[in-house]
């Protein structure tokens, strides 16, 4: 029995020595126009009084991640609805959607039912604007995020997500960061502050290395650099915390930071329709 037991185990060792390593899933990243904002009142994203009478025009960018065979959406931008709406340039701040997500999708062969997974960096209307042209996908979104939302906290709406929200679409409350396919590939990152469940994501690209997207860290690029913090935030200490965080995450992972508000970081990316990989 003994000798039979020892074989066994020698033929086990064996076998795990030999067997080739998996390969890894490939990975791809896509961004999507999501809309353009025009910040006519600039000064909304400090608390500071940084941007008095100034403005600047903004860019909701959506992000197709392809892992394997599978398909997941990063934020889902401004309302379809708004496609075609004129901006208000007296209004503190308007946005207006040239393009949908599913045409878009469309352009590249992906149909809705396709995505299987859409992580919500937050709650915010230009982030979570046409998720419900995807009701069959998995929802991941930061708990605290989710848990308002339920509660019907001020400044959130239930509509645009409803069918996570009432239990008839599957959602996963994220709670800290998030391994989303379990291979390291692609991480949400806990950085709330900015809203009670904000997160970031990580993306793993075999040859551009890392990516980090920045959900509503910051804005823009002057706000990145000073640290500044929207008067709308949550939580002040948390969004201090959260952009020191992000930033050693880019130093330390030597990852290239897309701003997704900032237009200037639109070419870090292929655009549309190549991927980076």
């Amino acid at each position: 029995m003994k000798k039979l037991l020892f074989a066994t185990l020698a033929a086990t060792a064996l076998m795990g020595q030999t067997a080739a390593p998996k390969a890894p899933v490939p990975v791809k990243l896509m961004r999507l126009d999501c809309g353009s904002v025009a910040a006519n009142d600039l000064d909304q994203f400090s608390d500071t009084r940084a941007y008095v009478g100034q403005s600047k025009r903004l860019t909701a960018s959506c992000y197709l991640i392809k892992h394997g065979d599978s398909y997941m959406l990063w934020d889902t931008g401004l309302p379809a609805a708004m496609k075609g709406k004129p901006i208000d340039p007296k209004a503190p701040m308007d946005a207006t959607v040239t393009a949908t997500i599913v045409e878009q999708l469309a352009a590249v062969g992906v149909k809705p039912e396709q995505i299987s997974k859409i992580g919500i960096s937050h709650y915010h209307f230009d982030h979570v604007g046409q998720a419900a042209a995807f009701p069959g996908a998995t929802l991941l979104i930061g708990k605290g995020d989710f848990d308002a939302l339920k509660a019907g906290a001020p400044g959130t709406s239930k509509v645009p997500l409803a069918p996570w929200i009432d239990g008839t679409a599957k959602a996963d409350p994220v709670s800290g960061d998030k391994d989303v396919f379990g291979d390291g590939s692609v991480t949400m990152l806990d950085l709330p502050g900015h809203t009670p469940g904000h997160h970031g994501l990580l993306v793993h690209l075999a040859g551009k290395g890392n990516v980090l997207l920045t959900g509503d860290v910051a804005h823009f690029h002057e706000n990145y650099d000073s640290d500044g913090v929207p008067g709308f935030n949550t939580n002040r200490a948390d969004s201090i915390a959260a952009i020191e965080r992000f930033k050693g995450l880019a130093r330390n992972l030597k990852a290239t930071v897309i701003i997704q508000h900032d237009p200037r970081d639109i070419a870090k990316l292929p655009a549309f329709p190549n991927w980076a990989e």
